[in-house]
Parts: C-alpha cells; sequence; structure tokens
C-alpha cells in the first residue's frame, strides 16, 4: 500500500510539468489572436519553457543532493503555483512568456526528484519496476491534458487552463507536504560546495557511456517531442480536425506509452535489461518505416495517420526503465546528479527537437514521419556506441 501511494504521488509530480505542456496547446490560436502575436511567437511560449524546464533539471537533483528531496519539491512547488497564477491573469504577451519561463523553471523538480527517491528506496530491479509503474500512471497526463485543455478552451477560454493548472500545483503541494516523506537521511547529504558540484558534474558529462545512454534515449523520445510541438498544426492544419479534436493525437501516443510501460514492468523480471532495449527498438523502426510508408502513399487522415504512433509510443516505453536504470547505475553515490544530468539532457534534446525541429517539420506529415526515422537512427546509433555492460 505505501508503494502504491508513493507511486501515485511521483507520478503526480512528473505530471506537473507534462501538464504546463499539454493542456494550453489547443489554445495557441485563441492566445495569439488575444495578443496579436504571431504562430511562430506563439511557438515561443513553448519553446522557452521547454529551454528553462530543461536548464533547471541540472540543479534539482544536485539541490536535492544537498538539502534533501522534500524542500526542494516544496519550493518548486510554490513557484509553479505563483507562475501559473500569473499566467492565468496576463494582461500583455510578454508577462504571460515571463509566467511560462517561471513556469518551466518550476515544473522539473518532480520529474528529477522522484528518480532519485526511487534510487534511494529501491535497488536494480524493484527501482526498475516502480520508474515502469510510475511512467503508466504518469501517461494519463499528456493524454487527458490536451483534451481537458480543448474543453476548457471551448468553454471559458485559454485563461481557465492556466486555472487549472494552479489548481492541480496546490493540490500536489498539499500532497507533497501530507504524504512525502524525506528519502535522503542528513548523513548522506553532500555539502553544496560549487567547485566540487562542477566537478561532479564533469564527471558525469566525461563519462561516455552515461552520456550516450542518455542521448539514445533523448533522441528516441525526440520522435515523441517531434508531434508534442507540432501538435496544433498536425490537428488543425494536416488532419484539419477542430481544437477540441486532439485525443486523435494523444490518446494513441499516451495510451501506447503507458501500455508499454506495463509491459516494461512486467517483463523486467523475465528478460535482461539488452534484451528488453534490443526488442524496443526492433519495434520502433518497424512503427517508423510503416509511418513514412503510410505518408509517402496517402494523405494523413484519422484513424491510419496516428496508429503507427501508438506503436512507436508503446515500443518507446519499454525501453525508458531499463536505459533509465542502466544509466543511473553508473554513479550509485550521486544519484541526484546522475538524475538530473540524464533528465537535462534529454530534456535539452526534446526542447530542441519540439522548439526548432518541429517549426521546420510540421507543414507536411510525411516530414513529420521522416524526421521521427532519423531520430530514431540517430537514437540507435548512441545506443550503438555506448555498448551497455549492465545487463
Amino acid at each position: 500500500m505505501k508503494n502504491l501511494l508513493l507511486t501515485l504521488l511521483l507520478a503526480g509530480l512528473t505530471m506537473v510539468g507534462p501538464l504546463a505542456i499539454d493542456t494550453y496547446l489547443p489554445s495557441f490560436p485563441a492566445i495569439a489572436q488575444t495578443f496579436n502575436a504571431s504562430p511562430m511567437a506563439i511557438q515561443q511560449t513553448l519553446s522557452l519553457f521547454l529551454f528553462t524546464f530543461a536548464s533547471m533539471m541540472l540543479f534539482y537533483g544536485t539541490l536535492s543532493d544537498s538539502f534533501g528531496r522534500r524542500p526542494v519539491i516544496l519550493w518548486s512547488l510554490v513557484l509553479y503555483v505563483l507562475a501559473s497564477l500569473g499566467g492565468a491573469l496576463a494582461a500583455n504577451f510578454g508577462f504571460l512568456l515571463t509566467c511560462r519561463v517561471l513556469q518551466g523553471l518550476s515544473s522539473g523538480a518532480g520529474s528529477v526528484i522522484s528518480r532519485a527517491i526511487v534510487q534511494d528506496r529501491f535497488d536494480g530491479l524493484e527501482a526498475q519496476k516502480i520508474l515502469g509503474n510510475i511512467m503508466m500512471v504518469f501517461g494519463l497526463a499528456p493524454a487527458l491534458a490536451p483534451v481537458l485543455g480543448g474543453w476548457l478552451q471551448v468553454s471559458f477560454g485559454w485563461r481557465s487552463i492556466f486555472w487549472f493548472l494552479t489548481a492541480f500545483g496546490i493540490v500536489m503541494f498539499l500532497a507533497v507536504w501530507r504524504w512525502l516523506p524525506e528519502s535522503l537521511a542528513p548523513e548522506k547529504r553532500h555539502p553544496l560546495h560549487l567547485g566540487q558540484i562542477a566537478a561532479n558534474y564533469w564527471k558525469v558529462l566525461r563519462h561516455r557511456q552515461f552520456l550516450l545512454l542518455s542521448v539514445a534515449l533523448g533522441l528516441a523520445f525526440g520522435g515523441f517531442a517531434l508531434y508534442i510541438g507540432s501538435a496544433a498544426y498536425f490537428i488543425m492544419n494536416i488532419l484539419h480536425l477542430p481544437e477540441t479534436a486532439f485525443a486523435w493525437l494523444f490518446i494513441p501516443l499516451i495510451s501506447g506509452h503507458v501500455l508499454g510501460a506495463m509491459l516494461s514492468g512486467k517483463l523486467a523480471h523475465r528478460m535482461s535489461r539488452s534484451a528488453l532495449v534490443r526488442l524496443s527498438y526492433c519495434l520502433m523502426f518497424v512503427a517508423a518505416l510503416i509511418n513514412v510508408g503510410y505518408n509517402w502513399f496517402f494523405a494523413a487522415e484519422v484513424p491510419w495517420a496516428v496508429l503507427p504512433l501508438f506503436l512507436y509510443s508503446f515500443s518507446l516505453a519499454i525501453a525508458m526503465p531499463p536505459l533509465t536504470v542502466i544509466a543511473m547505475e553508473l554513479f550509485p553515490n550521486n544519484s541526484g546528479l546522475a538524475a538530473s544530468m540524464q533528465s537535462f539532457i534529454q530534456m535539452l534534446l526534446f526542447a530542441l527537437v519540439s522548439g526548432l525541429v518541429a517549426p521546420l517539420l510540421f507543414d507536411s506529415a510525411l516530414h513529420l514521419a521522416g524526421g521521427v526515422l532519423v531520430l530514431l537512427l540517430l537514437s540507435w546509433a548512441a545506443y550503438a556506441l555506448a555498448h551497455p555492460n549492465k545487463a
């Protein structure tokens, strides 16, 4: 029962960032109209959020290694609530953009520190299983968020989405305050010496295997990011659906992720980690090739345009827990710092793909499909170079 409560709490904390990313995507045209802003300017409310989200992931793990997991999470949630409230009340585009930056700075703590908490409390296969369960529950957020956002937009306007994010942040603050105990004992904490921290980061960055494993996972997840960054244009301009129809993209993506994470957890005790990763890549390549083939011969329409995305997401989720654990175990005495660096690398790639690559490709379903295949090939190359020796 305690593990179930912990899983739900940590999954809720990892939802904070995805909710801030996905819930307001259906409101892009309405926000642009309110502030008389261009589509590229509105895209920057996503891009800047993602870049600040990724940058702060470098620090949250280290801060939690020094001050404990619980205080860092609580203070980040306070800033997140204030930023969301500011977004709801924004009177001009510049202020909204500032609030999105503050949301990005504050919303990554849960996803980073959750990994460190799992490493604090569990080992090996048990940690892999718990991470798989967290990813399975967490996957509900990106599936439901754009659907909820679409209905909030149609019913109450885009500001209601930021009121919702404010309420969610308050609920998570109260839940952490009441039910999440500290997992890092004071004697296991590291003093906050900037020189030592810089040396530890350099040690992690110089670790070839860790770096390549993190890049491999980030590039594979980049296929996911490509469609997240293109969501509004894919739904409204390519599929010609209304803002309430984001479920056509996000339910296949996230249901595949949830089912894949569930299968990964069940297979953790039956297959080696390297075998799980190889299975995942084989299935991802099948999905990417089907996606390219369909969009080469046919005009994109539902449900055929999104079925390959379900398979890709399902396959990706199989590899995420074992790849995460393999990389984290390379630094058993600096799990918070390793979680920060791993999350930073993955989110930086997510930000680059969704903020810079997606606008170059979202005019065509075939271009998006080709982008996924290229990212997957790069991911496999990074994994092959890593030669992980933990199975």
